[in-house]
């Protein structure tokens, strides 16, 4: 049961990681600023349900690891306080800061600074959580390959 907790708590955050990262590019590349906005100011209150799946993800993979010391725990190991620390440091304030731009109708170069960094730092943790995925599903025999 633990297992598959922690399977739908990660699909859950990396399709919730997703749909932001593909919605910004979408709505930047042929949206309205009314379009942008909504997307802009959406975001935080997905981090409503973003923030406790990637607790119960994280919480539920170190139950699972539990003292094993395999090269695709550590590796899962290593990634996960450069996700958190991604999340934390910059994906978060960067929502709340590109909410409160884009509801002012601010897009500035500040915006657009910002919104890079965003993107830049979404794709590092899809990229860092795909490799986590695999490597989980490696580790549980779901997935034959190297390691």
């Amino acid at each position: 049961m633990l297992a598959r907790i922690h399977a739908v708590a990660g699909l859950l955050a990396g399709a919730t990681i997703l749909t932001f990262w593909l919605s910004t590019a979408v709505v930047e590349l042929g949206g309205s600023a009314a379009a942008v906005t909504a997307v802009k100011t959406a975001i935080p209150w997905g981090l409503l349900l973003l923030i406790p799946a990637l607790a119960l993800t994280g919480a539920t993979g170190f139950r699972l690891a539990g003292k094993r010391e395999d090269a695709l725990v550590q590796a899962k190991r290593r990634r996960m306080p450069i996700i958190a620390g991604n999340g934390l440091l910059i994906l978060v304030p960067a929502a709340f800061f590109l909410a409160w731009k884009a509801s002012t109708g601010r897009f500035d170069e500040a915006f657009y600074a910002v919104q890079g960094i965003e993107l830049l730092a979404g794709a590092v943790n899809l990229a860092l959580i795909g490799l986590n995925l695999r490597d989980g599903l490696r580790a549980s025999g779901r997935l034959q390959g190297a390691a």
